[in-house]
């Protein structure tokens, strides 16, 4: 069962990322871009733990946990930007 489960979540998951991606682009504001590429992230990681499943690997799950670290770290650091204009105080 897992093996048609799978490669049907993967579609839909990289279904998301292309339709996510498009909203990084067209976004109409930076606020809803910054939103686009934390969710984009998110979708990869998905994607990535998916992947992982699927080929019974665990260093799949490990290079998902480090998307996860940098992914929050890049948003908080665009965030403080648009912010305070300075990503270091």
């Amino acid at each position: 069962m897992l093996a048609y489960v799978i490669p049907l979540c993967v579609a839909l998951v990289g279904l998301a990322l292309l339709l996510t991606l498009v909203r990084l682009i067209r976004g109409p504001s930076m606020p809803d871009r910054i939103l686009a590429l934390d969710t984009l992230y998110i979708n990869a990681i998905a994607l990535i733990v998916l992947l992982g499943i699927w080929e019974g690997s665990d260093l799949y799950f490990e290079a998902a946990l480090l998307i996860a670290v940098m992914g929050f770290i890049g948003t908080v650091a665009v965030t403080k930007y648009l912010l305070r204009g300075d990503i270091i105080e």
